[in-house]
């Protein structure tokens, strides 16, 4: 029988013994799914947008709330996940949040029309944002203290890989079969992760604590949160602050925010442990997962983005060189994990910072006429880079918590990190589009009779029988291509500095980061 700790929180018992063997493997396996099916839904269903729209007769605009209803529903769940786990059980939580995100999955996939397609997406965040957190706070404690750095990295690699191959998957289901596949694929998962967890896991749950429920402290975080992501989600689209929508809803967000900080920490029974911060390690960790998210978003958006409205490339295609950055961090990331308290979580975090700024800034210095072998290779590095930045940053995170306090930690450092990514994502596109009118400006202003370069092109042009205004036309062509590459080389190198300013940020964090000790 397992015996209760004075020492640890109430409803927390003391750790079961590890999982060892095939049932450790299953484990580990199961987790990891129910990570990555959920990572994954976040970027697959981008690719299938336009055909979304066009099936159900919606303009572009409303087609992109298929994204913004999960984004908005996921970002007010995420930090509730402690307070959800203590008052359910960590096991028992995960399981039912797993089963419930898998059906309605299935209603996404059959929704016969836009609201019920709306309403599917707005329940699948609902349910599905703990399941993320949940995972990874199982998994490590599934591991035995010393291979804790090793569960870690393993963890790591369905927030890496999921990303990155989402918009890959989607363009093939959604070209060879339907969109609709694209949330049919998460059935066989679901029902495969929670099966072996209930198998697996029986037994293990820590005892659920019957809080009162902070009425107050959910009101406000819902309002103060979904308004902040309503308002990233469809800033650039309404031109920001010149929309009132978008000034109400961003007010409306900062009073509720502050609001609820004043009000959490003065709540007995708070809904989310903003105490968590006063620890210094969680809250390096913190900060530097929600600026280098913010980097890393800038990095996997702009890129595909600018190879397919300037390159012309399909989403499978740009999906295929963004897949690159993946398949070192497939052996980067359980490497770096197992080698955590040798190597020291901080030296690993500099290493990734490194790298990942080495691919940034070379991905950075393209010219128009550069080909997808090229982009691939400047990508290769990025493995070392997002795995050398997700795994020593979880295990910093986790390293000074205790029983419920990891799940509670472990939904914070998630929302922060899912927070700075649509931060970067919103931000970036916005950047990329305003510097390239303005790079465009610029470049124009040197097309004109006075240039020899010009002349030559436009005697060259009109040789081959083009005359002035399909000369106007193509020139016009070949300085927004200019613009953009500009723009898009800016926001690549942007990113990488951003990720090594952070270094001498990581070494204020003080070891051991992991259980037991370990690491520098």
């Amino acid at each position: 029988m397992t015996e209760m700790n004075p020492s640890m929180p109430k409803g927390h018992l003391t750790e079961p013994e590890p999982l060892h063997g095939i049932k450790l493997i299953l484990a580990t396996i199961a987790l990891g799914l129910g990570s990555f099916m959920n990572v994954l839904d976040i970027s697959i269903a981008n690719v299938a947008l336009p055909t979304i729209a066009g099936d159900f007769a919606v303009s572009p605009a409303q087609g992109t709330w298929v994204i913004t209803s999960y984004a908005v529903s996921e970002a007010i769940m995420l930090p509730l996940t402690g307070w959800l786990s203590s008052r359910f059980g960590e096991i028992k939580q995960f399981i039912i949040a797993t089963l419930l995100f898998t059906l309605f999955s299935v209603l996404c996939g059959l929704a016969w029309s836009f609201p019920v397609l709306l309403i599917g997406r707005i329940f699948q965040g609902i349910v599905g944002a703990s399941m993320i957190p949940l995972s990874q706070a199982l998994i490590v404690k599934s591991f035995p203290v010393e291979k804790r750095g090793m569960a870690l990295g393993i963890w790591a690699l369905t927030t890496i890989i999921a990303p990155v191959s989402g918009p890959l998957i989607g363009g093939w289901l959604t070209d060879h079969y339907s969109w609709r596949w694209v949330f049919y694929i998460n059935i066989p998962f679901g029902l495969l992760c929670t099966g072996l967890i209930y198998w697996l896991m029986k037994g293990r749950d820590n005892v659920p604590v019957k809080k009162p429920i902070d009425a107050m402290g959910l009101l406000l975080l819902a309002i103060g949160i979904g308004c902040l992501q309503i308002m990233l989600d469809k800033g650039n689209e309404l031109d920001w602050f010149s929309s009132n929508f978008i000034v109400i809803v961003a007010v409306v967000s900062v009073i509720s925010l502050i609001s609820f900080i004043i009000w959490e920490l003065g709540e007995e029974h708070p809904v989310v442990d903003l105490r968590l911060f006063k620890i210094p390690n969680f809250l390096i960790s913190c900060l530097c997962l929600f600026i280098g998210s913010f980097a890393f978003y800038i990095f996997v958006v702009i890129g595909p983005l600018w190879m397919q409205t300037q390159l012309g490339y399909t989403p499978v295609i740009a999906g295929m060189v963004m897949a690159s950055t993946g398949l070192l961090a497939i052996f980067a990331g359980p490497l770096f994990g197992s080698q955590l308290p040798k190597l020291g979580a901080r030296r690993v975090a500099t290493f990734g910072y490194i790298c990942f700024a080495i691919s940034a800034i070379w991905s950075g210095s393209m010219t128009t006429d550069v080909d997808f072998h090229y982009l691939q290779a400047s990508r290769w590095i990025m493995g070392f880079g997002i795995a050398g930045f997700f795994v020593p940053l979880t295990a910093i995170s986790l390293s000074r918590l205790k029983g419920p306090q990891i799940a509670a930690g472990a939904g914070l450092t998630n929302f922060l990190r899912n927070l700075g990514g649509s931060i970067g994502t919103a931000l970036g596109v916005t950047i990329w589009q305003n510097d390239a009118i303005r790079n465009h400006a610029v470049l124009s202003e040197s097309i004109n009779p006075t240039n020899l370069q010009f002349m030559e092109l436009s005697n060259y042009l009109t040789g081959m029988g083009l005359d002035e205004p399909a000369q106007l036309q193509l020139v016009d062509l070949l300085v927004s291509s200019q613009a953009y590459i500009l723009s898009t080389n800016h926001l690549l190198t942007l990113s990488g500095l951003i990720m090594l300013s952070l270094i001498p940020i990581i070494w204020f964090a003080k070891p051991p980061f992991a259980a037991g000790g370990g690491g520098h």
